[in-house]
């Protein structure tokens, strides 16, 4: 357990545990070498460099890791001088982003602890730690190797590898943590979840996704602190969204948003119990981890179709009681429903419209019809609308003879057109100017 006293003392102790390759066993191959082509040109420049964070964290575990990330004490303008093509992106914290082909390298200055370190850089940079309520909304304060990874948030994200010297450094006891499967948070919990609330969902995404258990102090205040969610801008809720349902353990993710008290924070009022989900909603995450098991694509559009059905399927039997079709009701209940969950969590317009599209396609599948049913299949959401009927079908067993029918007609019918490449808008020609004969000017 991490106390506060804990936390004064890693401020304190600067000196890591020096982990060699003989303990650890990772190899210079299993980094990305664009990774490693930095590090090193930033060494050869004179600063200090090493791979951080998750990356170290997923090879520790046997896992691939997405991408890769530098940790230096260079500032971000002279991470840009050494690489000609990065570029310098955020406001709450200032980075580079360093391409490799198609490989972006995130390269990130050392982050310091105290905001009584803020001062001006000696470039003349703003460097400024800002926080409103506990809530950290800019933390431009620069700082060492070990200020950076006490100020990460789990031990399990905070280990340092040096490829100069196949070291890794270990400041927080991130290593020991990994080999019991222990998720800690760094420093004082409650003031770790203050600063940046979207940490109470980054703890049930590590603990679904790497089936790590929770220290108590680390686990205690998530449930009482559960509302902060409600700060966090709907956009970057949408982006955590994404994170959480689709990595390939959505199910066990809801079970644990469910009982933190955190669902409520990013869907609320959308369940009637969400400890007891409808079908629809249980079987739609189950087959969304199948779908990423087997390396199939998955959509937030489908999800969302899935997680918001129930309250646009109510909505529109409202409307089509006061004379609206079925397919205009849904539009309608959809378009309503979309927008008042949007003030939480901001959909992408692509994938709300897909949701939209799916919804409105239900009533079509009652019409059987051979000619219709094969004009159809050749729509661009049909195979989606498709697969939400199936799981419409188990809520509702009168619809399985309508699944069943539309399941044989696929056996039979011709298979959708490939799509085809989209090259862009027409480009229209100039229209030519007309030169006019200079003795018809000066005649008019």
């Amino acid at each position: 357990m991490l106390e506060k006293d804990n936390d004064l003392a890693f401020k304190h102790d600067s000196t890591p545990r020096n982990i060699p390759l003989s303990d650890h066993g990772l190899q210079p191959r299993q980094f990305s070498q664009a990774a490693l082509s930095i590090v090193e040109k930033l060494q050869s420049l004179g600063y200090e460099a090493c791979i951080v964070g998750g990356c170290i964290r997923d090879l520790l575990l046997g896992r691939t890791p997405k991408d890769f990330d530098v940790a230096t004490n260079a500032t971000p303008e002279q991470i840009k001088d050494a690489f000609g093509n990065a570029r310098l992106i955020g406001r709450r914290f200032r980075l580079a982003h360093v391409r490799f082909g198609r490989e972006v390298i995130e390269v990130a200055t050392y982050r310091g602890e105290s905001p009584s370190d803020a001062a001006n850089p000696s470039d003349g940079t703003s460097a400024v730690r800002e926080l409103d309520g506990g809530r950290l909304v800019r933390d431009n304060v620069y700082g060492t190797e070990s200020e950076d990874a006490i100020r990460r948030d789990f031990t399990i994200n905070a280990l340092m590898y040096d490829p100069s010297t196949e070291t890794l450094k270990d400041h927080v006891g991130g290593y020991e943590d990994l080999k019991t499967r222990t998720l800690r948070l760094i420093g004082d919990p409650e003031t770790r979840y203050r600063e940046d609330p979207v940490r109470l969902l980054r703890a049930v995404r590590f603990m679904t996704k790497l089936e790590l258990s929770p220290d108590k102090a680390t686990e205690a205040p998530i449930r009482p602190m559960a509302p902060l969610l409600q700060d966090i801008p709907p956009a970057r809720l949408f982006d955590e969204i994404l994170k959480l349902f689709l990595s390939g353990h959505a199910w066990s993710t809801y079970q644990a948003l469910v009982a933190f008290d955190l669902w409520e924070q990013l869907f609320p009022n959308l369940l009637q119990d969400p400890s007891a989900p409808p079908m629809i909603v249980k079987q739609g995450l189950k087959n969304t981890d199948a779908r990423v098991a087997a390396d199939q694509p998955v959509t937030p559009g489908f999800l969302f179709a899935v997680f918001l059905w129930h309250r646009v399927e109510t909505r529109a039997e409202a409307l089509s009681g006061k004379g609206l079709p079925p397919v205009n009701a849904l539009g309608q209940a959809g378009d309503e429903i979309l927008y008042e969950q949007a003030q939480t969590v901001a959909i992408h317009r692509r994938f709300s419209s897909m949701a939209r599209e799916i919804w409105c396609m239900q009533p079509r599948f009652l019409k059987q019809s051979q000619r219709r049913g094969e004009r159809m299949i050749q729509e661009r959401r049909f195979r989606a609308a498709y697969d939400f009927l199936l799981l419409r079908a188990l809520e509702e067993p009168a619809l399985q003879p309508v699944a069943d029918w539309w399941t044989e007609l696929q056996k039979t019918a011709p298979p959708p057109a490939p799509s085809r490449p989209h090259s862009g808008p027409k480009r229209r020609r100039p229209r030519r100017r007309r030169r006019r004969n200079d003795a018809r000017a000066q005649a008019r």
